[in-house]
């Protein structure tokens, strides 16, 4: 068995500041019977005071077929939001510290043996996280790299920037001038006319030019988010997605917008930043508006205006909460050694044996577990 302790602050990254720089808690009394206004809620995050928590995933592959690869994301994000620490690890397979060689989406791959009759892996990672939120009445004096910024502009396999999408996004934004107005425009876009699909698998696939030729604007966080990130891009703001889990409960209260710490399959959350003239990398998360109009209430509710889903609107146009802790922001990602096809992202647990691809949807048949710990000071 092989246990290994790494720090990640000596990490490879392929491209200078561009790993990305930029339990359920009780809710409030709220009243939804029929003719009751919800009561008002609070949804303020403000950077502040770091957390640290431990990130645990195991994975046991209860039925091998043959040599098994298992490839487990690993938190390679180090900005003024997020700091990725130390890493451990332990397996009864051969295992190798890697990265996608184009993004810095660092992973941990590990191989079994046909022979191995139990094979399982445990990697433990340990962040701080902080809230994010921008003061839009202050300018920033910030810069960033030219060839950094056009690289958030190219397009993707899953995120083009022609045709539909640049079409759509050059309808949207007609009349802002600003970066800023850009950016409002197309996320007052997205959460005018797409919606949170709870059928969708895991996050979605962020198919945008699909979803954009079938009309169907329905979906989960990797796909409303891709949509916001490929039509910045289409209009020449940089933008990216950012790819991670939810690891504790909201502090506000927002069941929708929590992690339930002892068992984080499904906490999977994919964010987006856009870069904004006079204040830098800045957070976008109009997917979870999406989910709290959907979820968070018996109801549907489908206006921002809603007391429950305001303050959401208002806050993720700039920031996030930091109960969220980031793996890579990494698209088209080449697996070493796979023999599968390339993902669209990497934020799940990926696994593959003689028999093809095992499904990262699919937690209890994979198998793995995640769960976090929060650190006290």
């Amino acid at each position: 068995m092989t246990t290994v302790h790494v720090h990640a602050l000596a990490r490879r990254q392929f491209i200078r500041n561009t790993a990305v720089a930029g339990v359920s808690s009780a809710l409030p009394a709220i009243n939804f019977a029929q003719g009751t206004a919800p009561t008002e809620r609070q949804f303020t995050p403000q950077p502040g005071n770091w957390r640290t928590f431990e990130v645990t995933t195991r994975v046991d592959i209860v039925k091998p077929q043959g040599v098994t690869r298992v490839w487990l994301p690993i938190p390679s994000v180090n900005t003024d939001w997020q700091k990725s620490l130390e890493s451990s690890f332990s397996s009864n397979g051969k295992t190798e510290l890697t990265d996608d060689n184009q993004y810095g989406a660092r992973m941990l791959y590990v191989e079994f043996a046909e022979s191995e009759a139990k094979p399982f892996v445990e990697l433990t990672s340990r962040v701080q996280t902080q809230n994010r939120a921008v003061d839009w009445t202050a300018g920033h004096n910030i810069s960033e790299d030219a060839a950094t910024l056009k690289y958030w502009t190219q397009p993707t396999s899953l995120l083009p920037t022609d045709g539909i999408v640049r079409k759509t996004a050059t309808d949207a934004i007609r009349g802002a001038s600003t970066d800023v107005e850009k950016a409002q425009k197309i996320y007052d876009w997205i959460v005018a006319n797409t919606y949170r699909e709870p059928k969708v698998r895991g996050c979605g696939e962020g198919d945008i030019k699909t979803m954009l030729e079938t009309g169907n604007l329905g979906g989960k966080c990797a796909d409303l988010n891709a949509l916001f990130v490929g039509m910045c891009r289409s209009v020449g703001l940089p933008a990216r997605d950012v790819y991670g889990l939810r690891v504790a409960p909201s502090a506000f209260g927002y069941r929708e917008l929590s992690g339930n710490p002892v068992s984080l399959k499904g906490a999977q959350h994919c964010r987006a930043e856009v870069f904004l003239k006079g204040q830098g990398w800045v957070a976008m998360d109009p997917a979870d508006v999406a989910k709290v109009m959907r979820l968070e209430t018996p109801e549907w509710i489908k206006t921002t205006k809603n007391a429950v889903v305001a303050p959401v609107n208002k806050a993720l146009f700039g920031g996030w909460e930091g109960n969220w802790m980031a793996y890579n922001n990494a698209h088209d990602v080449n697996l070493p050694h796979a023999k599968g096809p390339k993902l669209g992202f990497f934020m799940y647990p990926t696994a593959e044996n003689d028999a093809g691809r095992l499904d990262s949807y699919a937690p209890d048949d994979f198998k793995y577990q995640i769960s976090a710990k929060e650190i006290k000071a």
